[in-house]
Parts: C-alpha cells; sequence; structure tokens
C-alpha cells in the first residue's frame, strides 16, 4: 500500500480542488456514512470531499488529531476496506478526496501501549528505537521522562500504583486507566525503588506545566510532538497516506498546525516530492498584515485569513466607538483588545507554558555570554517571557545556518523593542543577546548545537504562548463584539473597507490563487450564521445597548446576587442571541468553556465550582423565564432580514472569490453553532438533501422561504458555477465598481472575465438612507445582458440598477445571457 522511502507518488498530481466540503468524520459518522451523501455532495456541487483525519487515533475520538498509530487507517471509521469503499462512491460521483494530515503530535494514550513508540521509550529510555522521534530533554529529569499522569504527588498516590506481572507482555506498572512498562529487571524490587528504577518518573498531573522536559502540542501534555524533520520519523508517519496518494486514492492534504515544526518550509518541500506536487494547504495562521512565507512550496492556507477579511466586510466600523462604551461601560473592562491580548499572553508564558520557557532557559545557560551568565533563573525566565509575550504573530521562520528572512528578522526586532519597555535596564543587554539567538545569530561557537536548538524551540514555543494567549483567554476576556473574536483575527479592529477587500483578494489571485477559503471550520468560535447576526449589532449599536441592558436587569432580579464576571455575562448574551434558538445544554457547554478559557474567576486547572454553579444557575434562569426569553427571541427575529443580508452576502463572496471555496459540514444552510465541541456534533443530511431536491425542483425558486433555502439555493448554485466553468475561477480577479448614492453598499467583482458577484452589505445603513436610490452597476463592456444563476432572471446592460438585481434576494451571481 505504500510507497517505497523516498519516491515520489506514482500517479501525476491532479488539478487543485475547485471546492470542498469538510466532513468531521467520528464514531457516528464513518467512512460508510460519508460514502452515503456521496450523491448529495456531487449534487451540491462541491468538486472535493475534505476528510478529517483518517488514521488510528484514540478509541472513540470525535476529531482524530489525537493519532495513536500512523500505520494503520481508523478502526472506528471502519478500517482500510471502509475507507476504500468510501473513496471508490466519492469517485463514482465525480468526487476527489483530501486528507487532513497530522505532522506535529501524537496522543499518549490510556493504556500508553496504545501508542508503540512511546511505549518503547518509556520501557527503554534513550536507548529505545524509537527515541529520537520526540523532543525529549533526557538532562532535565536525569535521564528520564516526566510522567505527569497521578492525581497527586507521588507519596499520596502509591496505593493505586500496582505491578501486574499476568499479562503474556510482562510486567507492567498499572495506575487506574494508565498501563506502562517495567524496565527488564527491575519488576522484582519494592515499589518505591522500582519507580525510581524506571525511565520515567510519574509526577503529578500539574508538573505538566513546570517540570515537563518534552515538547507536546500547546499544553496539552496528552500530545507529544514528533520531530518529522527525521527523514525516518517523517517516512514513517507519512508513508500509509502517502501510499493511499500513489495509489490515486486521496487527491491532496490539509496539513495541520505547521507552525509546530522544527522547520515548516523544510517539511513542506519533502512532502511535495514525496506527493508528487499535489495540492497541499496549510494550516497556517495569519496575524495582521502578516503574509504566507513566499517560499512555502504549498498552494496557501485553511482560509482563516479569508474569513476574517469576509467578515470585515460585513462589519460596519462606525459601530465601534459606540460598541466600546456600551462594552466598557457595562464591563468596566479596557477599552482596548491589546492590553488584554499582552496580560493573556504573559500570563500563558508564566503559566501553562513555564515548562517550555525553562526548557529555553536551561538552553540560554550553555551560553558564554556575561549577560546571561549573571542572570538568575528568575530574571532569565523573565526575559524570555516578556520577548515571547510581546511576538506579533506565532512565530519566525529560522533556519539555523541560513540567514533569517527578512520578515522574521523585522518581527523579532519589533517583538525586542516591545519587551524592552516592559523590561527593568539591567536585562536590556540579555534582551538583546536572546533575541540575536532567536535568530541564530552567528559568532564564537557557532557550531555549538545549543545554538541551532534555541533558535528553533524558540519558534516552536511563540506558537503556543499565541494561540493560548490570544485565541483561547483574551478572546473570552474581551467581548465587545464576539463575531470578531475569530482565529487570526483582530478584535480590535471591527470592519474592512471594499478597498481592502478587493486588493486582498486580487493578491490571493496572483500569488496563491488555490489557497482555501472558508467561513466555518471545526475550530472557529461560532459559526459563520451566527457571526453574521452579531455583526448587525455594529450597524444598531444603541439599540443592542439598551437592550442587553434590560436582558441584565431583568436576570438579575431572577438570580440576585449569582452573576457572572461583567465580561461573562456580556459574552453569555450574545452567544445566546447568536445560536438562538439554544437549548439549556447547549448554552451549559459554551458557557463552562468560555468561563473556564478566560481564565479570571476559574479555569480548566483550578475550577471554581461555586462560582460556575451561579454561573450556570444565572443562564439557566435567563434561559427559562418566558419574559426573558421571548425578549432574545424578538430581539433576533427583528435584526433576522440584516442577518439575513450578511448570511448569504459573506457566503457568496466566499464562495466565488480566488481560492477552493470550503463548506464546512451542515453550513449550506444556517450554521449557528459555537465553539468545540458544539460545532463538531452530527449533522443530518436528510433535510438538506430534500431540500435541495425541492430547490431544484422549483426552477428558479427557493422552493421554501427562510434562510436555510436561500442560503442552500446560493450555495449549490455558486458551487455547480464553480465545477462547470473552472477556467472562470481559476485565475483573473477584478472589482466592479457601482455608481450612485448608495455605492458603498455593494461588493462587486469579475471573475475569469465573466462571472460577476454582487452583494449588499451593511443593510441597516442602506435601509436607513431609502434603499438603492438610482445606484447602478458598472457592470463590464461586453454582454448587454446579464442572467442572475441563482433566481434566473435576466437584466439588461450594460449599468444594471441595483434595486432590480436584489429584488429577490439581496445577492446575485451574473453571467453573460445570449
Amino acid at each position: 500500500m505504500t510507497a517505497p522511502a523516498g519516491q515520489p507518488s506514482a500517479v501525476p498530481a491532479p488539478p487543485a480542488p475547485q471546492s470542498s466540503y469538510r466532513l468531521q468524520l467520528q464514531p457516528g459518522f464513518g467512512f460508510a456514512d460519508a460514502a452515503a451523501i456521496a450523491g448529495y455532495l456531487a449534487s451540491l456541487g462541491v468538486t472535493h470531499a475534505y476528510l478529517s483525519p483518517v488514521l488510528q487515533a484514540m478509541p472513540g475520538s470525535a476529531h482524530g488529531y489525537d493519532v495513536v498509530d500512523h500505520s494503520r487507517l481508523s478502526a472506528d471509521l471502519g478500517g482500510e476496506e471502509g475507507f476504500r469503499d468510501m473513496v471508490a462512491a466519492f469517485r463514482r460521483h465525480g468526487l476527489g478526496v483530501i486528507a487532513d494530515i497530522v505532522p506535529n503530535h501524537m496522543a499518549i494514550a490510556a493504556p500508553e501501549s496504545l501508542n508503540r513508540q512511546f511505549w518503547s521509550v518509556l520501557r527503554d529510555g534513550p536507548g529505545s528505537a524509537y527515541a529520537h522521534w520526540f523532543d525529549i530533554d533526557w538532562q532535565a529529569q536525569d535521564g528520564r521522562v516526566l510522567l505527569p499522569v497521578l492525581a497527586g504527588p507521588p507519596a499520596e498516590c502509591a496505593a493505586d500504583l500496582a505491578v501486574d506481572r499476568t499479562g503474556t507482555g510482562g510486567p507492567v506498572l498499572r495506575y487506574h486507566d494508565h498501563v506502562l512498562p517495567v524496565r527488564p529487571g527491575t519488576d522484582g524490587l519494592p515499589l518505591p525503588d522500582l519507580l525510581r528504577a524506571q525511565h520515567y518518573r510519574l509526577a503529578c498531573w500539574r508538573a505538566g506545566n513546570t517540570e515537563l522536559n518534552w515538547r507536546r502540542f500547546f499544553d496539552v501534555t496528552t500530545l507529544i510532538a514528533v520531530r518529522v524533520e527525521d527523514p525516518g520519523v517523517f517516512d514513517a508517519t507519512h508513508g500509509l497516506l502517502l501510499g493511499l496518494m500513489a495509489e490515486g486514492l486521496i487527491d491532496g492534504l490539509r496539513v495541520d498546525h505547521p507552525d509546530g515544526l522544527a522547520d515548516p518550509r523544510g517539511y513542506l518541500d519533502r512532502l511535495a516530492a514525496r506527493a508528487g506536487g499535489a495540492w497541499v494547504i496549510t494550516e497556517k495562521i495569519l496575524s495582521g498584515a502578516e503574509e504566507l512565507p513566499p517560499d512555502w512550496t504549498c498552494a496557501g492556507t485553511t482560509g482563516y485569513d479569508s474569513l476574517v477579511m469576509v467578515d470585515g466586510l460585513f462589519t460596519d466600523p462606525a459601530g465601534a466607538m459606540p460598541l466600546t462604551g456600551a462594552y466598557a461601560g457595562f464591563t468596566g473592562c479596557p477599552q482596548e483588545f491589546g492590553p488584554v491580548a499582552e496580560a493573556a499572553k504573559r500570563q500563558v508564558a508564566n503559566g501553562t507554558m513555564v515548562s517550555e520557557v525553562r526548557r529555553l532557559a536551561r538552553l540560554l545557560r550553555r551560553a558564554p555570554d556575561p549577560a546571561l551568565r549573571e542572570l538568575d533563573d528568575g530574571d532569565l525566565g523573565l526575559v524570555l517571557a516578556e520577548l515571547l509575550t510581546a511576538f506579533p504573530v506565532y512565530r519566525a521562520y529560522v533556519v539555523p545556518g541560513e540567514p533569517p528572512p527578512a520578515a522574521s528578522a523585522a518581527t523579532v526586532a519589533a517583538a525586542a523593542d516591545c519587551a524592552r519597555r516592559r523590561l527593568p535596564g539591567h536585562l536590556l543587554g540579555a534582551l538583546d543577546v536572546v533575541a540575536a539567538l532567536a535568530l541564530g545569530a552567528p559568532g564564537a561557537g557557532t557550531a555549538e548545537p545549543w545554538r541551532a536548538e534555541f533558535a528553533v524551540r524558540f519558534q516552536q514555543t511563540c506558537g503556543p504562548v499565541m494561540a493560548k494567549g490570544v485565541e483561547d483567554t483574551a478572546f473570552y476576556r474581551w467581548s465587545r463584539l464576539t463575531s470578531r473574536n475569530e482565529v487570526g483575527g483582530e478584535p480590535g479592529r471591527l470592519g474592512v473597507d471594499p478597498g481592502e477587500f478587493h486588493a486582498f483578494a486580487a493578491r490571493l489571485a496572483r500569488d496563491w490563487p488555490a489557497t482555501m477559503t472558508t467561513l466555518s471550520t471545526h475550530d472557529t468560535k461560532r459559526q459563520e450564521d451566527a457571526r453574521a447576526r452579531l455583526a448587525v449589532l455594529a450597524e444598531i449599536p444603541a439599540d443592542w445597548a439598551r437592550e442587553v441592558g434590560h436582558w441584565h436587569d431583568r436576570a438579575l432580579m431572577l438570580t440576585p446576587g449569582r452573576m457572572p464576571e461583567p465580561d461573562t455575562e456580556y459574552l453569555l448574551w450574545q452567544a445566546l442571541l447568536a445560536a438562538w434558538p439554544i437549548s439549556p445544554e447547549r448554552t451549559a457547554g459554551y458557557l463552562s468553556k468560555a468561563m473556564r478559557e478566560a481564565k479570571t474567576a476559574t479555569s480548566w486547572q483550578d475550577p471554581d465550582e461555586d462560582y460556575e454553579a451561579a454561573a450556570h444557575a444565572f443562564a439557566a434562569a435567563a434561559l427559562a423565564d418566558p419574559r426573558l426569553s421571548a425578549a432574545i427571541a424578538a430581539f433576533a427575529a427583528a435584526i433576522a432580514p440584516d442577518s439575513r443580508v450578511n448570511s448569504l452576502g459573506a457566503k457568496l463572496v466566499q464562495l466565488t472569490m480566488p481560492g477552493v471555496a470550503d463548506v464546512y459540514q451542515g453550513c449550506e444552510v444556517g450554521g449557528f453553532r459555537l465553539v468545540d465541541p458544539d460545532n463538531r456534533g452530527l449533522v443530518d443530511y436528510a433535510p438538506r438533501r430534500a431540500l435541495l431536491a425541492a430547490i431544484d425542483a422549483a426552477r428558479g425558486g427557493t422552493a421554501a422561504p427562510g434562510l436555510d433555502a436561500e442560503k442552500l439555493l446560493v450555495t449549490s448554485r455558486a458551487l455547480r458555477l464553480r465545477r462547470d466553468h473552472p477556467d472562470w475561477f481559476g485565475g483573473g480577479y477584478a472589482p466592479v465598481r457601482a455608481a450612485g448614492p448608495a455605492a458603498g453598499h455593494v461588493v462587486a467583482f469579475q471573475r475569469g472575465g465573466h462571472a460577476i458577484t454582487v452583494v449588499t452589505r451593511l443593510p441597516a445603513g442602506l435601509r436607513g438612507r431609502g434603499g438603492w436610490a438610482g445606484t447602478a452597476l458598472a457592470a463590464p463592456a461586453g454582454p448587454r445582458r446579464w442572467r442572475d444563476v441563482l433566481t434566473g432572471t435576466t437584466h439588461d446592460g450594460p449599468a444594471p440598477a441595483l434595486a432590480g438585481l436584489t429584488g429577490r434576494l439581496p445577492v446575485a451571481l451574473l453571467v453573460p445571457s445570449a
């Protein structure tokens, strides 16, 4: 099944997809279930099924990113036979296959024997044939692997530890669900001596954040990082999927978390060579004005950059000041996001990521520079933590022995300048040395391995501090308008003007025409239509402030003295509005995650059960109160017409702009789910299939009123047009202007000299100015008539009126009419 090591794919690389449909595989939706909807996906118009990880993960895994065995397809999903049957079903319907690959980490299972490689390391230590698979600092724990699995200090857990000699594989050490190998020849020792004799050291689970001596995924100690920069490890972890590509069963790959790798560029080069140049995208999170490194051998990103840009296009920047005033008045929180993000990153660097910072400090202890040698551990940790906190992006891209890229050098310099303002004067010399070492600065002793290791490890630590500090902490602490609190986004920046969007789309068409675009993923904080609903608030900030004040007053009467923190309450009201109608169970799940991610009154590590119970009682009372729930429902209904405009406009823009258009499972109709695990639930395809059939039968109508039917119409027609005319959507992009008093409320562009996308933006403002009022589209010269593929309506050119174009739907997709 696998191609020989080092041999490229035997099948010529297929063309890039036109579109994809993301499927979250899990035990309740495996390979056979995916095969069963192949006909529906083809009818929808997608060209490729886009699969979450398919290798053997932890038993029962609901996401697949916790791989334990790279040599097998997931038995939980249907195994090899089920996979082949699924691909055959896709092929019968003309669908390609994209697979998700996880090169950065694998799971530490319980029992630990499920991960053969890690089991070997636990048994044999540095002498294991698999010791090179993992980034383990053996010196930090006297040649042992720290294993933080105990419920408390080892002495208090001794009664739950037992040696089991009954198995056929040799003696093992048992602790609840954990089953650990016993070093050969030590099973006869008394338990205290036996524990000291192992190649691992058992510790309380809390020690994972302070004493861990191996690299992990972010702060998750059940996911151990893998050294795919080693050619042998690369071959072992990629062989099965590359073999399936060589057979023609997989057409493209999505690379998970490339920023965790030692050398992302080198990894992508090797992957491209082995995959025969197949279409590959990377889950690279771009921050602010950051751009994808131009020397990466890939087609682009998984689309968070386009998501943030499209969302901003439908959010009114004029709402920034009044929304900020209302938010600060309600919560007492800072009026700017920057200080909140900085404080959260600093907390992470000094908290859950301390073990990684200490590892960097141990490397710096080898430096001959007196500016470092004279520092105690506290000061050295402070310098590192401040530099990590100040990093404005996920990481730099420094390859030891090579000159640093200009963008990386500028990033490190900017971070050092920022950290300099936070550190006391006696540490500034040390900061300069550390910043230079982070860029792989040459000098005396350049050949010393610790220098290269520090440059790599520092970059691998930047990403977790950014992700855990911003996405998983600050986003839950600053809730001015949570539709902007999205991965890769800038919550402090409310909107994007059409000119900026056009420039972004033109750059994609020029530099990354086969990148992915998306509006929802398995990791978004809330799905696309929930964000589209919240975006309306930027146009009506006074109405929102008044409404949320009423809700607060009513809830205070229901649960006096049992209020969550003000920002959490403000976040909750937006979550309820965004996802309405929402069940008490979904609300409770979201609220638990939000409170613990914020890490203010409670956290995952130190939950405050009394506070959480009070917050849950508050939310439950709000949902159970007929008056309050009716008020939320009425407000959601009142903004529904404008929310509809945002939803349909954002979807059509995303599906027709440059890039491979992805639809996240179920979001071809209204997507109102919140952060995982809410957004990873099973999708009922029967009503979607029936609704699409009804729309097709209606020939130009939506078959039924409501957002679901209209969005499914827009999605299917746009995807089918892409599939039928790939030459139109493969490259060219040109803005199409409008003329008239309401020109600022339309965004339009042409693809391939043919298809024209027309969408309405900021609908409340448009209505307030009296509608389109003589505004017309300045259609390109050529066709005198245009047909809207969404409705079948024809429009005369060369300047069709916006009132006519948006008469039935607030969007249009025009093609030349004969």
